[in-house]
């Protein structure tokens, strides 16, 4: 899926003596969006943007090592070693030695040939990887304005981390101008250092610059044009995490200093097997308790009780990915966390001020595998609400540009639940978001020109042909057993298919079987088949 941006020159941190001056260039090619202020919040603004920077670049993906040079290595000895195994002769091991010290001649003379070539390679894409930053970011931050708020969002670069810092216009002691409206921003690794620099003795003035939208015959070399395929991944994955802030979740607050002992059990210990999760245990009127697997360490936050009416116990994984907000616990009040289920998403909102709070939202797994987890079924078929309707909805929630769904359907005189319905399609399409904090939906064009939302429903036709399976109820006979601590599913499909599904305690495949033609000529080795998903599918729906 291609995005197109245009900007009009690039973002800038002008840095003084006594004065900051931030100007985000947005992208002329969307409808007119801007903000003009004076920052006055601005330590708790630089560390939260910064944070933001950190969630774009973020990678939790299992970075395999690199034995490239060693492999090489071991390929040129091969032949020496089997020579000298199989040889007893002395003027043999003789000419050996000979040759390994004209090989040894030889390689040094390489080396020093090379020097400057591997230099130069190396200073090259050092070049690219300062020069193409936005291309390692895969895509700039989106930024909203509203009558009552600016927010930032962004997705990272592995797929699993969704962050939105929003700013309340009281961070701001002077606001001279606004629209509101969504556009991207030009935001680069520069730009980020730049923020670093950001002093409470410094008036610091913040800018979504008016002057890109300016109508100009002349100086088109001002603009800089970007074009960036994205994967699909990438959009079905920010589209997920939206809306799962829609779906019901389970909520509670912790206390800063409880994140910062879950940060710290996770720094000093290394886990070596599974299950890799946070397990935790709700109490009603009692202290939150968190247990860390597979060592079963027991953080009990005393001081954040939980204030729901039943007993919860919820496993969530990909906890690593809490490390980025240790950057902002010096200046948060408490966190809300918001858990949608076993193995499904989460999100934990900083408060860092009256009017200042970063929302971190994390996919079901790290790895973000969707389809080979099948955990998630978010981008499901939408409700049938009359297309009339929801226009209705959608225009009357673009006067006010945010609005709660009791205030929707009461000024529209609709049910609630053809509201609710009407948003979830909305945010399945890019076109709203909703607010956790303020438990509001706010129009967000994630997209200047919409977004095909089937094309982005399955990651492949077999994750598309398990959920038909799923929802035709070709499964039956669905058997769960536990087997040494894993657990064991067998099923049969459309009266034909029998299946073996064994699932770890991090809730993964590990291993699995069909009699169907495509399992008997790949086995796993391209994924599990139709019908395998579709027995997942139907085991995590129970």
């Amino acid at each position: 899926m291609q995005f197109n941006y245009k900007y009009g020159g690039g973002s800038t941190v002008n840095n003084g003596v006594s004065s900051t001056n931030v100007s985000f260039a947005p992208d002329v090619l969307r409808d007119p969006t801007f903000f003009v202020g004076t920052l006055d919040k601005k330590i708790p603004f630089r560390e939260a943007i910064s944070a933001l920077h950190h969630v774009v670049v973020a990678d939790f993906n299992f970075q395999p090592k690199d034995n490239s040079a060693y492999l090489a290595w071991l390929k040129g000895q091969e032949e020496i070693w089997l020579s000298e195994a199989s040889s007893d002769l002395s003027k043999l091991r003789s000419e050996i030695h000979e040759v390994r010290a004209k090989m040894e001649g030889l390689r040094k003379e390489r080396d020093s040939i090379m020097k400057p070539y591997y230099k130069a390679q190396s200073a090259y894409f050092k070049f690219l990887y300062k020069r193409d930053m936005d291309a390692w970011m895969v895509l700039d931050p989106v930024i909203t304005v509203h009558p009552d708020q600016v927010f930032f969002e962004c997705f990272s670069k592995d797929e699993s981390v969704y962050g939105k810092l929003s700013c309340g216009y009281d961070v701001f002691k002077d606001i001279n101008e606004f629209k509101c409206g969504t556009t991207n921003i030009d935001y680069s690794k520069k730009l980020y250092e730049e923020f670093q620099k950001i002093r409470t003795y410094k008036e610091t003035d913040f800018k979504i610059d008016p002057k890109g939208f300016d109508v100009k015959t002349t100086g088109e070399d001002n603009y800089r044009e970007v074009k960036i395929d994205l994967p699909d991944s990438w959009v079905r994955g920010f589209l997920q995490v939206s809306t799962a802030m829609t779906t019901k979740k389970v909520s509670f607050e912790l206390e800063a200093i409880d994140i910062a002992n879950f940060i710290s059990v996770l720094k000093r210990n290394k886990e070596r097997k599974g299950p890799r999760s946070i397990k935790y245990i709700l109490k009603p009127n009692e202290p939150i308790v968190a247990v860390f697997e597979p060592w079963n360490i027991e953080i009990v936050c005393n001081q954040s009780i939980y204030k729901g009416d039943e007993h919860e116990e919820i496993r969530v994984w990909g906890r690593r990915r809490i490390l980025l907000l240790e950057r902002l616990l010096p200046i948060t009040n408490k966190f809300s966390v918001h858990l949608l289920g076993n193995g499904m998403p989460s999100f934990y909102t900083a408060h860092l001020t009256n009017d200042m709070y970063f929302t971190l939202g994390l996919s079901g797994w790290t790895a973000n595998d969707w389809t080979q987890s099948s955990q998630l079924e978010l981008l499901a078929p939408r409700a049938l609400v009359p297309a009339t309707t929801m226009q209705s909805i959608y225009l009357e929630l673009r006067n006010t540009w945010f609005a709660s769904e009791t205030d929707l359907a009461k000024n529209l005189n609709l049910d609630v639940t053809t509201v609710n319905k009407s948003m979830e399609t909305f945010a399945q399409a890019g076109k709203v978001i909703y607010d956790l904090k303020n438990k509001v939906y706010r129009v967000r064009e994630l997209k200047r020109d919409g977004i095909d939302i089937e094309s982005l429903r399955f990651s492949s036709e077999t994750d598309k042909d398990a959920y038909r399976l799923m929802e035709q109820d070709a499964v039956a006979n669905l058997k769960i057993t536990e087997q040494n601590g894993k657990v064991l599913l067998t099923a049969t499909v459309s009266n034909n298919y029998n299946t073996v599904v064994l699932i770890d305690k991090d809730l993964k495949i590990t291993d699995a079987k069909c009699n169907c033609n495509e399992f008997y000529k790949n086995k796993m080795t391209k994924g599990p088949c139709a019908h395998i998903l579709a027995t997942r599918i139907t085991f995590d729906k129970k």
